[in-house]
């Protein structure tokens, strides 16, 4: 029998790596814990409807990228391929607009799903990390969350970012550049992969995102949104721009950026690397503004605007950058014993000191004196307690530090509080 393999596009994250993963969690929520955002989990599969109203009909990520079933009663259930349309779900069915405390600021963690070649940073599943604040259309809330962004990757030590904007405008003015686009592209229909011609009936403004198609020379001619903005669309962008002025963050406007599902308007961004190696994909992450997505989902009219990333091309883009995390991967005190009579008491000073706060192993391979010391090496430990029959009977345990090479007999009724002591001094 063949050895059994994770699923085409998964990947086990081991131990050497997790920590990795744990640290940059970490640096999110801590993030997130001073913007005042609150942690959000959702459940990993939905039922089709939700994404199917909230994603958009006409959009790669329902037409071809969902992982959809039915189940055992009959209904058709899905794999979040994103977190926003979940996130707001919650926040409809669980009356959180009814809050005094507004706008309602969260953010989340989690694996979503998508269907599609797996590549360099893009898996079947990824993790991402997102945030949504829900009930204010202050344009300042944009700036926000687009800093909280850009905050999060300098925290962890990128510098090669670009971060892009655009508006998408209001319904008026997505309306009146529909129009146009659908002018613009329909003599060069024919032409246009069989995508952009279903786009180009359905929701034309995502013609400019196609990969295939971005070097038709009709892109290049194609009327920019910028020029379709009604005056409250105008002046929402300059107000987005001018409070980022303030904060000193800089930005590239690029009226062919459009985020690839249907709920967005108004304010659109992506943030993207620009190290050498990182490949051709720059995207780190996106977001942008979604007014209307919770009337969608059966809620009252409220405002949102949030954005993803991907954990695993965060990670890729601190390789890029040759960016080391510090990450401690030293153990605090590793146990040598020799005989069994110490094999027993080593067990009851390890629980004694976990239950202290410190972490702490031993042998649990019968290895030689000499084989244990070599494994409190190779796991880096800061120190090592070494209890033989001799030590066991005078009631002690010698411990070395193993940076300075000293060693010192301690009472084992002291252990705990002398270690305790110890990593206090460090």
């Amino acid at each position: 029998m063949s050895n059994i393999k994770g699923p085409r596009g998964t990947q086990d994250i081991l131990p050497g790596e997790v920590e990795k993963w744990q640290y940059v969690e970490s640096v999110l929520s801590d993030i997130c814990h001073r913007y005042h955002y609150k942690e959000v989990r959702t459940p990993v599969f939905e039922h089709t409807e939700l994404f199917q109203r909230g994603v958009g009909d006409s959009t790669d990520i329902v037409q071809k990228e969902m992982y959809t079933f039915e189940d055992r009663g009959g209904r058709s259930i899905t794999l979040r391929p994103e977190g926003t349309a979940s996130v707001v779900r919650s926040f409809v069915q669980h009356k959180v607009y009814g809050s005094p405390n507004q706008p309602t600021k969260l953010f989340y963690f989690g694996p979503m799903f998508r269907y599609e070649r797996p590549q360099q940073g893009r898996m079947r599943q990824f993790v991402q990390f997102g945030i949504e604040a829900l009930g204010s259309d202050d344009p300042a809330v944009d700036a926000e969350v687009i800093a909280l962004a850009m905050n999060a990757y300098q925290e962890l030590g990128l510098t090669s970012l670009k971060l892009v904007l655009n508006s998408l405008g209001d319904l008026e003015s997505r309306k009146n550049h529909r129009e146009a686009l659908i002018a613009h592209f329909k003599p060069h229909k024919d032409e246009l992969c069989e995508d952009c011609q279903m786009r180009l009936e359905t929701n034309p403004m995502r013609v400019l995102d196609c990969k295939k198609d971005r070097e038709h020379p009709a892109m290049e001619t194609a009327p920019s949104i910028l020029d379709y903005l009604n005056k409250e669309s105008r002046e929402y962008f300059e107000t987005v721009k001018s409070v980022l002025d303030k904060m000193g963050i800089s930005y590239v406007i690029d009226p062919n950026l459009v985020r690839g599902l249907d709920y967005y308007n108004h304010t659109a961004f992506e943030i993207m690397s620009e190290a050498e190696g990182f490949g051709a994909i720059t995207t780190l992450s996106g977001g942008g503004r979604y007014n209307g997505l919770v009337e969608e989902v059966g809620g009252p009219e409220t405002a949102g605007i949030g954005f993803a990333l991907s954990i695993e091309r965060l990670l890729m883009a601190l390789d890029a950058e040759g960016i080391e995390l510090p990450i401690d991967e030293q153990l605090d005190c590793y146990v040598v014993t020799v005989g069994q009579e110490a094999k027993k008491e080593a067990a009851a000073i390890v629980y004694q000191l976990r239950q202290a706060g410190i972490q702490v192993d031993k042998d649990y391979a019968d290895k030689k004196m000499k084989a244990q010391f070599k494994a409190a090496d190779r796991l880096r430990a800061k120190y090592v307690l070494v209890l033989g029959e001799d030590e066991l009977a005078n009631g002690q345990i010698n411990v070395r530090n193993m940076d300075t090479g000293d060693q010192q007999t301690i009472q084992l009724e002291e252990i705990v509080e002398h270690m305790k002591k110890e990593f206090k001094e460090d």
